[in-house]
């Protein structure tokens, strides 16, 4: 542990460079061609086993120890969003209308920096280390589906990952057994009514009025419908019925999610929202369009690997608290992993103590604390490496 600690700390400033240049060439979900490239060319040049254009543009690199032993998978997500930078930062994103707006260059340079010290201790590894790059964690169906079709599970016994969170303090590992982020899904709705001039309401079907009637009866879906002890959130996020002044729309339409954490619940509400469009419209007289869309499963970590991170975390430089978090609605695509492989997933603090103000998530002033960094690949890297010491060594592992 002290080589791996202290090799981190040695290309700490390496990981900073990496991820600063990240943040500067951000790439959308599903675009991401040259950080794949970059990402790539980084591991062949230390001697890994690459293969790219993994299920699109994923990337797997493989370390194999010298002595034998389990596979172990770390996972760092690649793509950026579309939103416009607004901090000031020197190494500020230069394409325009999309930022790293959620850290996944500093995933990605936190992994890439512990493939290289971990390459450095090759001698001493039991067993194989996967890193495995993901593209496009932030637009459904998600890189994780099309990765794990082609195959970057194979031989896989075990699967880390973490995120780095911003608005939890700096030197923080939260985890949590079981259930860990929602399932995030999505609504289409289009109101069809009849238009008319602004004067004769009556003459006309509003899609607006009878859109309000009905962005009233979703909030009604959890508050009197859903079993208070569940969670659940259905949001209307977009309501657009362009028109002149003096028109009255003909249609309206509304997008908006839902998050769920129990299957039970999310066919609930699929079907709840349906059977409350269909009677507001048919009261109206109007007619409807709607679709739901579901997004990536409920995130659930496995128990044991979810205590062993948590406490091999508390003896790890840089950490200060070790806590239980709560879950959060937030969805994760990290989710398809752990339904086919244990594993787990957790959250590294990035919040810097001495900034005055936090931008959270999707923010356009969103930035980290790149300390973070270093605790994050301190405790993924000690997880690979302890994982392979207590691992019973079976035949299979012993042939790898």
């Amino acid at each position: 542990m002290n080589q791996l600690f202290n090799g981190l700390d040695d290309v700490y400033e390496e990981i900073v460079e990496i991820r600063r240049y990240l943040h500067q060439h951000p790439e959308l979900s599903f675009q991401e061609v040259h950080t794949a490239k970059y990402i790539s060319d980084f591991h062949r040049k230390l001697g890994h086993e690459v293969r790219s254009d993994v299920g699109g543009h994923g990337v797997l690199a493989y370390l194999k120890g010298d002595k034998p032993g389990p596979t172990v998978a770390l996972r760092a997500d690649f793509d950026a969003l579309p939103i416009q930078e607004q901090t000031d930062l020197p190494f500020k994103s230069q394409n325009d209308g999309v930022m790293h707006a959620c850290g996944h260059d500093g995933h990605t340079a936190t992994l890439l920096g512990l493939a290289k010290v971990l390459n450095s201790m090759k001698s001493e590894i039991e067993g194989t280390v996967l890193f495995l790059h993901q593209h496009a964690e932030e637009l459904p169906p998600g890189g994780a589906v099309a990765m794990i079709e082609d195959g970057c599970l194979e031989g896989v016994d075990v699967i880390f990952g973490t995120h780095l969170q911003a608005q939890m303090p700096l030197g923080e590992i939260g985890y949590r057994s079981g259930p860990l982020q929602a399932a995030p899904d999505r609504f289409d709705i289009k109101i069809l009514g009849k238009g008319g001039h602004g004067a004769n309401p009556h003459e006309t079907k509003d899609s607006i009025v009878i859109g309000g009637q009905l962005i009233g009866a979703l909030q009604q879906i959890v508050s009197r419908r859903v079993d208070p002890l569940e969670s659940a959130v259905v949001s209307v996020c977009n309501f657009e019925a362009k028109n002149p002044y003096n028109v009255i729309a003909d249609s309206a339409s509304m997008t908006g999610t839902v998050r769920t954490f129990k299957e039970e619940v999310r066919t609930f509400i699929e079907k709840e929202i349906e059977r409350i469009i269909e009677g507001t419209c048919y009261a109206s007289g109007a007619n409807y369009e709607y679709s739901y869309m579901r997004g990536y499963p409920t995130t659930v970590n496995h128990k044991e690997e979810t205590d062993f991170v948590a406490e091999l975390a508390k003896s790890i430089p840089g950490v200060e608290t070790v806590k239980e978090t709560e879950p959060i609605m937030g969805g994760e695509d990290f989710s398809y992993y752990l339904q086919r492989v244990k594993g787990t997933f957790f959250f590294t603090g990035a919040k810097n103590p001495d900034a005055e103000d936090s931008y959270p998530h999707h923010h356009p002033k969103f930035d980290i604390d790149e300390r973070a960094l270093l605790v994050a690949a301190k405790v993924l890297g000690s997880a690979a490496l302890n994982y392979m010491k207590t691992a019973e060594k079976t035949p299979e592992n012993a042939a790898r």
